[in-house]
């Protein structure tokens, strides 16, 4: 009884304290007490603006954000009492690409201040204590996720015999394919667009406006009708040849030739502060003519014909002819480079080669196209054909053919459980006063409404 007159008292000094005109002329208070933690009105405006930020589309209301800053106060007692800590470099590293982020987003350090109303070094403070908050409640959901047991067959197929068969998952239509690719001649295309861009450095140091020309001649759509003005941002978001050559030049001075994935660059250097910079660019890509594309088609249609003829395999083929590294090594399967699949629903697939393929059955061969490869942004022009390997029609989940997909959906559910009961048994047992502000609200989880101060 005592604990929760102070409590009150806690409350009722912080919101007087705090009751003061913060950001947009609206008064800030204590809205809730979650143990000894507390969550401020502004905490939640706050959150809202760092949903706008992230550029989050279904607008979270300002009740499901207190809900989720009080679930999160949940974790981060337990966190407490369990003597987690965090990782401090990772803190760090987190917070710098967090900062410069903001700092490319609101245009530099002015307009970063004038966006939150506070020194830079004031901001990234409370920034980190928000980070390492939200870090040990992030970690100590992960250890209550921890301790559901691993789960057998006999539990995955408890959870199919209990699930609704219209709420199984149903695994969609998915290919395993196998490519041989071809590039067109680089080297040429390459000296060809250097010389462009030579020509054109040129022109600017004999007097033209670097603007200018950016806008009649570059490639990057997004910085080309901004006379290649990229504006203030930092330099991790680039590729490091061409950060690592705007921050050795001097503001005014245009650089030589610049490569990257995503083509060739000349460079001229506005601003720079810190590890931030502002530069004009302007892109140049290899481009490839109809006889490049002839001669790719060539040599592809006639592996095409041999392949048909069985006078040679899929896989001996494009381990002899195929360029691409990649897939080359396995005898042209294609293999997602980040799960490392095989195969591939239809939205993962490049729109050129989904086209090639849609209407081909198992074991037969693509006619030569042009696509894209996976370097740059954008990729680099490919020829190439496609053997469709195997075709697995889209079907419900079964406990025979698709286990791991089940297993994966049957321990999602249980660590689901072991996270709700957590939370609803701390709802339970910590002292928590919410504002009648928001006594409107519809929360997920029928433990808060008790807690409303009546």
């Amino acid at each position: 009884m005592r604990f929760f007159a102070a409590a009150m008292a806690m409350m009722a000094f912080s919101t007087a304290v705090s009751a003061q005109k913060y950001q947009n002329g609206l008064v800030d208070k204590t809205v809730a007490v979650v143990g000894n933690e507390v969550i401020m009105l502004s905490d939640i405006e706050e959150e809202m603006k760092a949903q706008s930020f992230n550029y989050m589309s279904d607008k979270t209301s300002r009740c499901e954000l207190l809900e989720e800053l009080m679930v999160s106060k949940l974790f981060l007692m337990q966190s407490r009492v369990d003597s987690l800590v965090v990782d401090d470099a990772m803190v760090e590293s987190n917070l710098d690409d967090y900062m410069a982020n903001l700092m490319t987003y609101y245009g530099g350090e002015e307009g970063l201040v004038k966006q939150y109303g506070k020194p830079v070094y004031r901001l990234r403070q409370e920034l980190r204590k928000d980070l390492v908050d939200k870090t040990l409640a992030q970690q100590m959901q992960g250890e209550v996720m921890k301790k559901v047991p691993e789960l057998t067959p006999y539990d995955v197929q408890q959870y199919v015999d209990a699930t609704d068969p219209a709420d199984l998952p149903v695994v969609p239509q998915m290919y395993q394919l196998s490519q041989i690719c071809i590039y067109p001649d680089r080297e040429a295309a390459n000296i060809a667009v250097k010389e462009r861009l030579l020509a054109i450095r040129e022109r600017i140091i004999n007097g033209e406006k670097f603007s200018t020309l950016a806008r009649i001649y570059s490639q990057d759509p997004g910085s080309a009708r901004k006379g290649g003005e990229l504006g203030m941002a930092s330099k991790s978001i680039f590729w490091s040849a061409f950060s690592d050559a705007a921050m050795a030049l001097k503001p005014g001075i245009v650089s030589q030739i610049v490569e990257t994935p995503d083509g060739f660059h000349i460079i001229e250097v506005l601003e720079k502060k810190g590890d931030m910079f502002n530069a004009r660019h302007i892109l140049l890509k290899p481009e490839y003519t109809s006889e490049d594309m002839e001669k790719g088609f060539h040599v592809l249609d006639s592996l095409r014909t041999e392949l048909q003829n069985e006078a040679v395999t899929f896989d001996l083929a494009a381990r002899f002819y195929s360029e691409d590294p990649a897939t080359r090594t396995n005898g042209g399967q294609m293999a997602d480079p980040y799960t490392g699949s095989t195969y591939f629903e239809i939205d993962q697939l490049k729109p050129q080669d989904y086209a090639a393929i849609k209407d081909l059955e198992p074991g037969e061969i693509s006619e030569p196209f042009e696509s894209l490869d996976n370097e740059g942004n954008n990729g680099n022009t490919v020829y190439k054909i496609i053997k469709v390997d195997k075709i697995l029609p889209a079907h419900p989940a079964t406990f025979s053919n698709d286990y791991t997909l089940l297993l994966g959906d049957a321990r999602a559910a249980k660590q689901n459980q072991a996270i709700d009961e957590f939370i609803d048994s701390k709802i339970e047992s910590t002292l928590i006063i919410i504002d009648p502000l928001f006594k409107d609200c519809e929360f997920a989880r029928e433990g808060w409404y008790d807690k409303i101060r009546k």
